[in-house]
């Protein structure tokens, strides 16, 4: 018998692992795949010596989230590479709104609408550390900084296109600012996207947007040494589709969907909390297209070149109408497209001379369509001549992001719906979102709170409830 069985070595389910580790439990990850990672793995998808990032590409809360700066994961060769200018958006006539790591230099560049970026965005960065404490976990506890949580109520639950419209007056801070809400997964129209979008530019002002030298899976690999270095053990292609399939714990955390923890535990929940689980809904998919490159992306702006992550998608307007078109499960002639230009910062990605671009733009779940056409309009649109420096691509819709990570369910990249109540409360409403109710089984995925993304959280929070209850 070990402690704990981990089920799943995605990011969370190895935060998850390498915290009960260090608490001195015994620990076993079971991996349903021959790769560790989940969503942070890199592999040559185009050419040979052209590495891409299969999912996850730019990691600005790597930088500052609280479980990956305590983890200490540069002692095992994590290396983060910041771009010159995090992110830029470029509109058409080649202005740009552009995201810088100051404050100061994104105001001085948004003009007229400096002030605002600083009074909004500029006031979460500078509170960072307290909102992280309270808003990267379960929201249904005792805040730390009460006053300060609720104050970021006050702005993040208004729809991003009113907020928009209302604090900033040019095309490039609401385009801007419109970008980031948009990774939300959610129509600009709904409620909370402005949250998204003021929780994912303020990082920038905080730690950045970096990319990892190497690729993605050097987080993994990372964290892999770190829990080995602890005395953890990793047993790859070991699917668990039953409690037959797992061996004797003390306690099982599961970092998977919820309906995979429904098909696994079965009869060991009661049926109401089973019914809750299968009711959780599953957001949007990703059209993904990866790129080989036989030079830099010839982009109009020049800001965009200096860029490590580039949005395409033209106006507020023009991007809330794109996600108004996924929301409505239909798929966009004019997508809103996510660049990420790793090669320009990182020649470890591809041959001398050689570039790698990595793309994706929203489509309804479950989604196959292809949309390469539509992506390659976007980036011609900003970038002239692009389809001329084209050597091969990769594309990947709904059906083989979940082949690739079963936690991808309908190719929802992000964990489920971030819309209603679901967005702060996961997979269930409840105090402790993390614990079933059999004590010995915990959910760790995204899930739970605080949701998608490369940050820890999930199995950091989970582990540490774990380790509290079950396993003291």
């Amino acid at each position: 018998m070990v402690d704990v069985v981990v089920v799943g070595a995605g990011p969370n389910g190895l935060a998850a692992a390498i915290t009960c580790a260090e608490a001195g439990r015994s620990v076993l990850v079971l991996e349903a795949t021959g790769e560790i990672g989940g969503g942070t793995r890199t592999a040559e998808l185009t050419l040979p010596g052209f590495r891409h990032d299969v999912c996850s590409a730019i990691h600005p809360l790597v930088a500052i989230s609280p479980y990956f700066r305590q983890a200490g994961l540069e002692r095992h060769g994590l290396e983060l590479v910041h771009p010159e200018v995090p992110l830029a958006h470029p509109l058409d006539g080649g202005r740009a709104g552009v995201l810088h790591r100051s404050i100061e230099d994104t105001a001085a560049g948004l003009g007229v609408d400096g002030r605002a970026w600083d009074r909004h965005v500029g006031w979460v960065a500078r509170r960072w550390d307290a909102l992280a404490d309270d808003a990267l976990g379960p929201l249904l506890r005792v805040p730390r900084h009460p006053l300060t949580l609720g104050a970021f109520g006050a702005r993040g639950l208004l729809p991003s296109t009113l907020f928009a419209s209302r604090a900033f007056r040019t095309e490039e801070a609401k385009g801007l600012f419109a970008g980031n809400a948009a990774h939300s997964f959610v129509p600009l129209d709904k409620p909370f996207t402005t949250a998204a979008g003021l929780m994912l530019a303020a990082p920038a002002h905080v730690g950045g947007w970096p990319m990892t030298r190497g690729g993605a899976q050097t987080i993994a690999t990372a964290m892999t040494a770190r829990l080995a270095e602890l005395g953890g053990t990793i047993e790859v292609q070991r699917p668990v589709r039953s409690l037959r399939d797992l061996p004797d714990s003390r306690a099982v955390l599961f970092d998977v969907s919820p309906r995979q923890l429904v098909a696994i535990v079965g009869d060991e929940l009661p049926p109401r909390y089973r019914r809750r689980l299968t009711r959780f809904r599953y957001g949007p998919a990703s059209w993904k297209v990866d790129y080989a490159l036989s030079e830099p992306v010839p982009w109009t702006n020049p800001d965009c070149h200096r860029a490590g992550t580039v949005h395409l998608g033209g106006t507020l307007e023009e991007v809330a109408r794109s996600e108004a078109e996924v929301g409505a499960g239909r798929h966009p002639s004019r997508p809103f497209v996510l660049v990420a230009q790793h090669s320009r910062f990182d020649d470890t990605r591809a041959p001398a001379g050689r570039h790698t671009l990595w793309t994706y733009c929203h489509a309804p779940h479950g989604s196959d369509v292809d949309l390469t056409s539509a992506i390659e309009d976007q980036l011609e649109r900003f970038a002239p001549g692009f389809r001329d420096i084209v050597l091969a691509r990769h594309r990947a819709g709904a059906s083989w992001f979940e082949a690739h990570d079963a936690n991808l369910v309908g190719g929802d990249i992000a964990g489920g719906a971030n819309d209603g109540l679901q967005l702060p409360f996961r997979p269930v409403v409840g105090p402790h979102p993390y614990r079933t109710p059999n004590r010995r089984f915990f959910i760790c995925s995204a899930s739970t709170p605080p949701g998608g993304g490369i940050h820890g959280m999930c199995g950091w929070n989970a582990a540490k409830l774990a380790l509290r209850t079950t396993l003291r």
